[in-house]
C-alpha cells in the first residue's frame, strides 16, 4: 500500500499543498553496513547512534549523492509542492567526526588535522565550527538544486529550523544566512519552555526581521503532550497548545498544527486547533504582511552565542536575552530582535538599542552602534556587552567604552551560572544599593545614621521610594565609570543567608556600580 501516494492524493483534492516531509539523517543498521563509509565515526572509529539508528556524515555520499537521489524519486513519483526535513544538519557541534570524509575534506580545505576536542582558544578549532556551518549551508543549496531540477523553480527543500538561536547554533545552523536563503521558513518549534508563551512570539519577530515582514513561515505546533517528558499520542491540554498557537501568530507566525500518525485513541486534540484555526481564517488580512511600529531594538547574533556563549550559551547568552525580552513584554513595550549585522538596517526605525550581553561583537557592530548613538539613539547595555571580539577574543577595555562612559575589567562578581536548588546559597544572597538612600524619610525605626536629603532619585529608579535595596542574586561585571555619568546603583556583597541571627550585612556598599547612567557630548 502506498501510503505516501495516497496522502498526496486526499490532500490535493482538498486542495491542499503538499510538502514531502523526510527526516533523513539516520538509517537502520542494515543500511549501515552496506554502506559503512558513508556513517559518521568517533575518535575511536566506532560509528555514532542515535537510538537504534546510525548517523550519517554530512560530508560523504550519502548526501552528495544518494540523498539527491532520493529527492528526485520522490519529485518523479508524487510531484509534492516541496519538502521538509527534520535532522537535516547532522551531528551537532558537542560530536567531532573523524570518518575518512571529514579528515580527507578538512584537510583539503584548511590544511589542518581534525581538532580532537573543543578548543574555543585554538583557531583550528574555531576553522573547524565556520567549515560545519558552511556545509550545513551547501547542503542546504544542494538539496534545493536537486528538487527544483527534478519539480521545477517552486520546488523547494525547506529542511527545518528551530525558533531557539541556542538550539540553531549547537546544529551548524547559520539562522541568519539560511533566513536569507528561504523564501518560506519551516519552524520546528513546538512547545512553551522556561521563556513563556511568548518566546514564540519573540520567534516570529526575529525571524520577520531577518526575512521581511511578508514572509511565510509555518511552523509546526504540536497537538500532542510535548515536553518533558513527551508524549507522542496523548493530547496536549487545549489552552496549553493554543496560547502557544496564538503567541506565534502575535509575532507573525503561521499555524501548522499537527499530529504523531494518521489514526488516534486519544480524540481530544482533533478538536483543539479548530477554533485558532477558525479565527485564523476570519482574520487573514489582518496576519499578513504587517508592519511593525516598535523603536526599541533588541540586538543578538549567533556568533555571540557561538564565540562568547562556548559551552555554556544558555547561561551566558540567552539568559540575559530572554530577561530584556520578559522585561520589556511586562512593561508593555514593544521591541523587535535585530540582528548585530543588521543596526544600520533597521536604525531609521528605532530610537534605542537594547545590548542583552552581547559580548562578542565585531569591529563593524560596535561601529554601528555607535553611529546609532551619534545620531542621537538611546542605548542600554548589559553584562559584558563589547568586551570580546567577534571571535570570543577579550578586549582590552570595553569596543563602547567611550559610548556608555564605563570600562572594563573582565572580572565579574557574584552568582553565575545555574541558579542553585538550595534557598540558603550563599554566593547568591547578594543586593543592590539605590542612591541617594531615602530610608530616613521613610517610616520605620531610626538609628542616627541614615542618610540625609540628598535631592531627588533618578527617574531609572522610579516605583523604589520607601526602600534603600533590592534583592539581587546575579552576575555583575566589574567596571569604573567615567566621572561624568550617574551610578544610582552599586553592589552589596554576598552575607549569610541562615541562621537568621547572622543574616546582617558585612559590607552595606562596596562601590561597585551596578547600573550606569551617560549621556555622551553627541549623541543619546
Amino acid at each position: 500500500r502506498d501510503l505516501f501516494g495516497e496522502l498526496c492524493a486526499a490532500a490535493r483534492q482538498d486542495g491542499l499543498v503538499v510538502l514531502a516531509r523526510m527526516d533523513s539523517n539516520r538509517a537502520t543498521e542494515g543500511f549501515y553496513r552496506q554502506h559503512p563509509e558513508w556513517f559518521a565515526r568517533q575518535a575511536d572509529g566506532s560509528p555514532y547512534r542515535a537510538g537504534d539508528r546510525y548517523v550519517a556524515c554530512i560530508f560523504s555520499d550519502y548526501y552528495e549523492v544518494y540523498l539527491t537521489g532520493i529527492l528526485r524519486e520522490i519529485v518523479d513519483r508524487y510531484a509534492p509542492d516541496g519538502f521538509t526535513d527534520n535532522s537535516w544538519s547532522g551531528l551537532d557541534r558537542a560530536s567531532i567526526c573523524f570518518c575518512d570524509n571529514c579528515r580527507r575534506a578538512f584537510e583539503a580545505a584548511h590544511g589542518y588535522d581534525l581538532p580532537t576536542h573543543a578548543d574555543w582558544d585554538s583557531p583550528i578549532y574555531r576553522v573547524w565550527m565556520r567549515w560545519n556551518y558552511d556545509r550545513r549551508l551547501a547542503v542546504w543549496d544542494l538539496n534545493n538544486r536537486a528538487t527544483q531540477e527534478a519539480g521545477g523553480p517552486h520546488c523547494l527543500w525547506l529542511g527545518m529550523n528551530s525558533g531557539n538561536i541556542h538550539h540553531q547554533a549547537l546544529r551548524f545552523r547559520d539562522h541568519k544566512a539560511i533566513c536569507e536563503r528561504a523564501p518560506i521558513l519551516m519552524l520546528d518549534h513546538q512547545r512553551r519552555g522556561e521563556q513563556g508563551f511568548q518566546q514564540n512570539g519573540d520567534t516570529g519577530k526575529l525571524c520577520h526581521e531577518l526575512m521581511g515582514w511578508d514572509a511565510l513561515m509555518p511552523e509546526s505546533m504540536s497537538q500532542y503532550q510535548s515536553g518533558t517528558p513527551t508524549f507522542r499520542l496523548s493530547a496536549k491540554p487545549e489552552v496549553e497548545a493554543r496560547l502557544w498557537m496564538l503567541a506565534g501568530l502575535a509575532g507573525g507566525i503561521h499555524p501548522w498544527w499537527h499530529f504523531i500518525s494518521a489514526y488516534h485513541e486519544d480524540r481530544r486534540q482533533y478538536r483543539t486547533a479548530v477554533p485558532v484555526m477558525q479565527w485564523v481564517a476570519a482574520n487573514q488580512e489582518y496576519l499578513l504582511n504587517r508592519q511593525p511600529v516598535a523603536s526599541v531594538g533588541v540586538v543578538w547574533s549567533q556568533e555571540n552565542v557561538d564565540y562568547f556563549g562556548r559551552d555554556q550559551g544558555e547561561e551566558r547568552v540567552m539568559a540575559p536575552y530572554y530577561g530584556v525580552m520578559q522585561a520589556l513584554i511586562r512593561a508593555r513595550i514593544p521591541y523587535l530582535p535585530v540582528h548585530a549585522d543588521h543596526i544600520e538596517r533597521a536604525a531609521g526605525r528605532l530610537a534605542v538599542l537594547v545590548l542583552p550581553n552581547l559580548a562578542a561583537m565585531s569591529d563593524a557592530q560596535i561601529e554601528s552602534v555607535r553611529r546609532f548613538v551619534a545620531q542621537g539613539g538611546g542605548l542600554v547595555a548589559t553584562g559584558e556587552s563589547s568586551l570580546y571580539t567577534g571571535w570570543g577574543d577579550r578586549r582590552a577595555d570595553f569596543g563602547l567604552a567611550d559610548v556608555l562612559g564605563v570600562h572594563g575589567s573582565g572580572e565579574a562578581i557574584g552568582n553565575s551560572g545555574k541558579p542553585q536548588t538550595s534557598w540558603e546559597t550563599y554566593a547568591s544572597h547578594t543586593y543592590l544599593r539605590l542612591h541617594p538612600g531615602v530610608r530616613g524619610q521613610v517610616d520605620g525605626p531610626l538609628k542616627g545614621d541614615e542618610p540625609v536629603d540628598a535631592g531627588p532619585r533618578h527617574a531609572a529608579l522610579a516605583g523604589f521610594e520607601e526602600t534603600d535595596i533590592l534583592g539581587f542574586g546575579g552576575k555583575l561585571a566589574q567596571v569604573t565609570a567615567d566621572a561624568k555619568t550617574e551610578v544610582p546603583l552599586t553592589f552589596i556583597p554576598a552575607f549569610p543567608i541562615y541562621p537568621p541571627e547572622f543574616s546582617w550585612m558585612r559590607e552595606p556598599d562596596s562601590g561597585l556600580p551596578a547600573l550606569v547612567l551617560h549621556e555622551p557630548d553627541a549623541g543619546g
